[in-house]
């Protein structure tokens, strides 16, 4: 069972945008900045961010890496393993900026003055955004708000990334190219389709280049166990140590989805970075659809457990489209990405993942 294992390497050189800002302050932008190359990552504690902190650390060399957290929430909470992947230097600089906050953006902007912008903060759950919809349409959208002002205000010349959602699109039988009717089912996919119109209207203004991508499901270790797959792999860790009874509850298990690994979406977002075009949708996903059981049937084949599975009404969103498939032509044609891991290794990683949390929560209790 694989989510891409088929699919052939890159033979063709990608597509690089040639479009350059002409501002007169933003000719001027290396006078202002003591860094020639500036990378920020808002969001960067969360489970996307942090893999893409991760890569950046590894591959942009040449960086000044900058990680925006939530207020209160410190740094090392973040970067210990578990529960998140951690940059194996010590160059990147951390500061806590609330989005919420407009002033406080515009002065962290004014003092960093990014070249590039990984915007990975936000409210991702998506069964939550029907109990919280107000919570999550104010953070993605006044959030996403008050960072593109910022960086306008600036007339700096950045390349944004604002990382979007398939689940803007209107609900479809078929695979789903860029080009299909939007028209979201949740308050979430509402959120994400709202901060998508804000970037495509900032792009290539006052030397903004903003890229927006339609991201499917991607799924692996670090991801918070409100998700299907990662619920399922806590679920039958806890049951091997002996901390769960060997009951393992469930949600619908008929969906198909899009999966793709993390580390293979954050790869994507720094191809689509460097090459993308900006104010053009970029489909993030892997072109198979793999049914929810499958997944489930993929953990438990993966554990020595005996395990039943119960069905949880509790576990069921109000609306959850039985298919969700997205073409992923444009972003393979433009910047040559292709999904690398394949479904097996993705849930490995991802029950081996939770194993590692439940052990060290065990070890934390027992010393207290």
């Amino acid at each position: 069972m694989t989510g891409g294992g088929d699919l052939s390497k890159k033979t063709t050189q990608p597509t690089v945008s040639t479009t350059k800002p002409n501002t007169e302050k933003v000719q001027n932008r290396n006078q202002n900045s003591p860094v020639a190359n500036t990378i920020l990552v808002t969001g960067a504690s969360g489970f996307v961010g942090s893999h893409l902190l991760n890569l950046l650390d590894r591959t942009a060399q040449d960086a000044t890496l900058i990680a925006w957290c939530r207020p209160k929430i410190r740094q090392d909470q973040h970067l210990s393993s578990p529960p998140r992947p951690k940059p194996t230097s010590n160059r990147v600089k951390w500061r806590s900026v609330d989005l919420l906050d407009g002033p406080a953006v515009t002065r962290a902007i004014a003092e960093t003055l990014p070249t590039q912008v990984y915007h990975c903060a936000g409210v991702a759950n998506v069964g939550g955004s029907w109990s919280n919809s107000y919570q999550t349409l104010r953070t993605n959208v006044m959030g996403t708000e008050h960072l593109l002002t910022a960086l306008r205000n600036q007339s700096v010349a950045t390349r944004v990334l604002v990382p979007g959602s398939a689940l803007t699109y209107q609900p479809s039988t078929s695979a789903i190219s860029e080009t299909a009717p939007l028209r979201p089912v949740s308050p979430y996919g509402l959120s994400k389709l709202a901060q998508e119109m804000l970037a495509l209207m900032s792009s290539n203004h006052q030397g903004v280049t903003v890229i927006v991508t339609r991201s499917f499901t991607h799924i692996g270790p670090g991801q918070a166990s409100a998700y299907a797959a990662s619920s399922f792999a806590e679920q039958i860790a806890r049951i091997e140590a002996g901390y769960s009874k060997p009951v393992l509850r469930v949600g619908n298990l008929d969906a198909r989805r899009d999966l793709t690994d993390v580390r293979d979406t954050v790869r994507a977002y720094q191809l689509l970075m460097a090459h993308g075009v900006g104010a053009k949708p970029y489909n993030v996903c892997s072109g198979e659809a793999h049914r929810v059981r499958n997944v489930l049937d993929g953990l438990l084949a993966a554990t020595p457990a005996t395990v039943s599975v119960c069905q949880d009404p509790t576990r069921t969103r109000p609306s959850d489209n039985p298919l969700l498939l997205g073409d992923r032509t444009r972003i393979t044609r433009d910047v040559g990405w292709l999904p690398e891991i394949p479904l097996s290794q993705t849930l490995t990683d991802l029950l081996d993942y939770w194993r590692e949390v439940v052990s060290t929560q065990s070890s934390q209790t027992t010393s207290r």
